[in-house]
């Protein structure tokens, strides 16, 4: 029987007939540390081929091991259904269903309903021209970049509080370490009473319940990550920090960046106020509020009090942007205002602004990305380690 295990083939599927038995001293090679196999009979279901384009042991083993052998990323994602047996990745993609289970889970608790909305639409959603287009019998259609339209009709629809999980697509050709251009979306929409800040604290709390239950509930699995990709544990407050936009340009320009007012806040601007919050607030999670109005979508309230700025926030991790929302336009006329100064033609979202002429209680809501999330709670370097089967501008495969 040695002899016959000896051959088979690695990573072939097999089944093992024998004892489990306790062991004296630990063992630490093997995930099982305190039992052993002592095996009668084994037999092979399935045989893999015998020469392997990547080695288990090498793809688990840190980047920072310069002694022994590493998988680069491409071949992995070239061979991505070896990869995904290393108990790294298993353990990823375990955290990141816990993500989707405890987004889903906390909005379910606060009386939220789960909906499905179309991924084919006749417009681009965000008026944008980064859309992908397809062939739609005799006309044209395109993917959808979010769901954001449908969320606030469904509002409109009286379904006071909603959400859906699905994909999102985004034809930028942006090949960076936190794009893709398809990924899941987690967005989530509620109409308020007085202030859209009810909303801002709804959305800083379920992130709340997902760090801790992420924290509480998977702590193997955040190790078992981190024994392969070193990182910081992620740190938070509780309630979440709010600041306002202002304070953060602030905070900037008081550490030698030079911008203005109405300025957006460029990617180095957001990993610098990600550094400067964590060593003033000892958090990598905040909020920031009352983003200037130029630089928000048409469907962007504005501050009633000051048309510069908007009734609109963003929600970071580790320095990156996680979540964009705002209170939304619920009011037709003010909508198609908005949209004429952002360059949208009217025509092709007409069905949406008509939604409005019947009544539209106040609203505000946003969107997350599953992947990014994940990405910046574990600190991995790339997006495509939490995405099973990644898109960007140069991988269509597998």
């Amino acid at each position: 029987m040695v002899k016959f295990s000896a051959g088979i083939n690695k990573e072939s599927i097999i089944d093992v007939e024998g004892f489990v038995r306790t062991v004296d001293q630990k063992i630490e090679s093997c995930s099982q540390h305190d039992v052993e196999l002592h095996c009668e009979q084994v037999w092979v279901v399935s045989s893999a081929a015998p020469r392997l384009p990547l080695l288990i042991e090498d793809a688990v083993r840190p980047e920072t091991d310069d002694a022994l052998a590493t998988v680069n990323q491409d071949t992995r994602l070239d061979n991505r259904i070896l990869d995904l047996r290393t108990t790294t990745n298993q353990a990823i993609y375990r955290i990141e269903a816990g993500v989707c289970k405890y987004f889903r889970d906390y909005l379910m608790e606060k009386d939220f309903i789960e909906i499905h909305v179309p991924k084919i639409i006749s417009a681009a959603s965000e008026g944008g021209a980064n859309v992908f287009t397809v062939s739609y019998f005799k006309d044209k259609a395109y993917l959808a970049q979010s769901p954001q339209l449908y969320k606030q009709m469904a509002i409109t629809a009286d379904f006071d509080r909603v959400f859906t999980i699905g994909q999102v697509f985004r034809a930028e050709d942006s090949n960076t370490h936190r794009h893709l251009t398809e990924f899941v979306g987690l967005d989530l929409e509620m109409a308020f009473k007085f202030h859209y800040h009810e909303v801002i604290e709804v959305i800083g709390d379920m992130f709340v319940h997902i760090f801790k239950n992420l924290r509480d509930n998977l702590q193997e699995e955040i190790e078992t990550v981190g024994r392969q990709y070193k990182s910081e544990p992620f740190k938070f407050l509780e309630p979440s920090l709010v600041l306002t936009y202002k304070e953060g340009v602030r905070l900037l320009r008081d550490n030698g960046v030079d911008m203005g007012d109405e300025d957006d806040l460029s990617t180095p601007a957001e990993k610098l106020l990600g550094r400067l919050i964590k060593q003033k607030y000892d958090t990598d999670f905040f909020i920031l509020d009352k983003f200037p109005l130029a630089v928000r979508p048409f469907y962007t309230m504005p501050d009633p009090t000051d048309k510069k700025w908007s009734n609109s926030y963003d929600m970071f991790m580790r320095g990156e942007e996680i979540l964009s929302g705002a209170q939304r336009v619920h009011c037709p006329d003010l909508l198609s205002e908005r949209a004429k100064e952002k360059g949208v033609d009217l025509e092709h979202i007409k069905s949406y602004i008509d939604s409005f002429r019947y009544g539209a209680p106040p609203h505000a809501g946003g969107g997350i990305g599953m992947e990014r999330v994940t990405m910046l709670f574990l600190g991995l370097d790339n997006i495509r380690k939490t995405s099973m089967f990644p898109r960007d501008p140069k991988r269509l495969t597998p």
